[in-house]
């Protein structure tokens, strides 16, 4: 290859990557403007009505706003439920659902495909067909009002899509290191513990992240089975303050902020391992 060529390479390969982070910046921008635009219109003072253009900069910014909603609704309280329960759904969604996908990816490819069939189908059933019959077991089970209500679908992995996507995590993993693991001795929890989980931990992430915001930000399961008020999450807090205050824009969206910037921070401390996969594969 000629010098001219290979420079040429190199700078259709230099503008790829360029387009390629210029892409990636846009979407992100169109992404985090809406969460800007929340931030800015909390800073506004209370009982204004949101403006027709955005004020980015609100002159002066009224950071009592954020001060303001935990004295009106207990949301201080809601929030550490709220992170208790997140918390507590992560670490058995991730045992159980690794657990499955991985059951599923060592059995015979004949119960493999009925086991994929049946996650698959699972997925295509309405969320809200659900709700009563496990309202009505729920009660026969004495669950009500009681984190367990909220924490049970945690037992089968949340979701039947977490479960195939360790499926598919330990589907690309040969199956020659899992025998290898079967030849020096090694039992399911081992293989779990020592071959497929190390191999996964993208998967770990991407689902770990899933599963938080998905119990973060639960309002219907929290509202069907929590009574008593010192067992309420942050999304039934948000809830109360918009009763409260329905037309207070600034202080709406100050909880707004307050629900979501969790939820943001465990996305970004995990972003390492989320795009591990990526880095690996070049």
């Amino acid at each position: 290859m000629t010098p001219e060529r290979w420079l040429a390479g190199r700078r259709r390969r230099l503008a790829g990557r360029l387009a390629e982070h210029a892409a990636s910046l846009a979407v992100a921008f169109v992404f985090c403007l809406p969460l800007a635009w929340m931030v800015a219109t909390s800073l506004r003072q209370p009982g204004l009505p949101p403006e027709r253009l955005v004020d980015w900069l609100p002159n002066p910014p009224a950071w009592s706003n954020y001060l303001r909603i935990f004295e009106i609704v207990p949301l201080g309280a809601y929030t550490l439920n709220s992170l208790m329960v997140a918390a507590a759904a992560v670490i058995v969604t991730l045992l159980t659902a690794s657990w499955a996908g991985l059951a599923m990816a060592l059995a015979s490819p004949r119960w493999r495909a009925r086991w994929v069939a049946l996650a698959i189908g699972l997925l295509l059933v309405p969320v809200g067909a659900v709700w009563l019959p496990r309202f009505v077991l729920f009660s026969w089970l004495r669950l009500t009002n009681t984190y367990g209500a909220l924490l049970a679908p945690a037992l089968m992995g949340s979701s039947p899509l977490f479960v195939l996507m360790f499926f598919w995590a330990y589907r690309r993993v040969p199956p020659e290191v899992f025998e290898s693991a079967r030849l020096d001795g090694a039992g399911p929890l081992a293989i779990w513990r020592w071959v497929a989980l190390p191999l996964s931990a993208p998967t770990l992430a991407a689902v770990g992240v899933l599963t938080f915001w998905l119990y973060w930000s639960d309002f219907i399961n929290p509202l069907l089975y929590l009574k008593s008020q010192s067992l309420y999450t942050l999304p039934i807090g948000v809830r109360q303050l918009q009763q409260l205050n329905r037309n207070n824009w600034p202080l709406l969206l100050a909880a707004a902020v307050v629900a979501t910037l969790p939820a943001v921070l465990v996305f970004l401390g995990l972003q390492q391992f989320l795009g591990g996969g990526e880095r690996r594969s070049r």
